[in-house]
């Protein structure tokens, strides 16, 4: 007879207890063009009581991204959805083609994984050095779903490497979320990364190409979203 389903996160043990956790974190990225005044919208999100950071377009003079997130997916539907059918939002154009919704995942050794799942990735993208963004959404090839657990295990260790190096160092840190089945484009993963100057998360994503997952396993990336934090929102309640 088959096992039940379990499709919960599961991290590292605790009390001699593996922690589980039913839980996680959506998080959705929104751009947007022809905003002529971004404080208005500054302003408006200041009073909307949301959490969130609003970032100035890199690429589009004229244009901003929103990140939003929700432990409850029904969020970006009702608020959020009910928030940006009002002006000022209402008045902007938006870019589907940015459009990027993931949520958090568990590897399975995480020493806090609650913490992990739910506010380290709000930590992260309000922190007071997480001034310019870089945001990407990828798919692997099948191939890498057909490694053993064991290469995919070495692969990951290679990427994750370069990933922490650059973090430990407080040059980036990463908004990694799992995006299957939840774009239209059918990606795998969305990709944040985060840091006070924009040249290290450039570096960041250069030395990953030489990777074996990115450089054997890797079918599409992008687009790129390349944003400066204009407005940043954290609330001291845990989700």
């Amino acid at each position: 007879m088959n096992e039940p389903l379990d499709l919960r996160e599961k991290g590292g043990s605790r009390g001699g207890e593996r922690q589980v956790s039913d839980r996680r974190l959506f998080m959705q990225l929104l751009a947007f063009g022809d905003s002529a005044d971004a404080s208005v919208l500054v302003r408006a999100l200041e009073e909307s009581g949301l959490e969130g950071v609003l970032y100035a377009d890199a690429n589009d003079p004229a244009g901003v991204g929103l990140l939003t997130w929700a432990a409850e997916p029904d969020f970006f539907v009702t608020r959020l959805r009910r928030f940006l059918q009002r002006s000022p939002f209402a008045e902007l154009t938006q870019k589907p083609e940015f459009t990027m919704l993931g949520r958090t995942y568990s590897i399975g050794y995480e020493p806090q994984l609650e913490d992990w799942l739910l506010d380290r990735p709000r930590r992260v993208a309000t922190g007071d050095d997480a001034r310019w963004a870089i945001f990407y959404p990828l798919r692997r090839t099948g191939a890498f779903s057909q490694l053993s657990d064991d290469e995919q295990m070495a692969i990951l260790r290679e990427h994750g490497t370069i990933g922490h190096r650059f973090g430990e160092s407080g040059f980036a840190q990463d908004l990694r979320l799992a995006c299957f089945g939840l774009d239209q484009n059918d990606n795998d993963f969305v990709i944040g990364l985060v840091g006070k100057e924009l040249f290290p998360l450039s570096a960041c994503i250069q030395a990953m190409r030489r990777t074996r997952q990115t450089a054997g396993y890797v079918d599409k990336m992008g687009p790129f979203f390349v944003g400066r934090a204009l407005w940043r929102k954290i609330s001291a309640e845990k989700l």
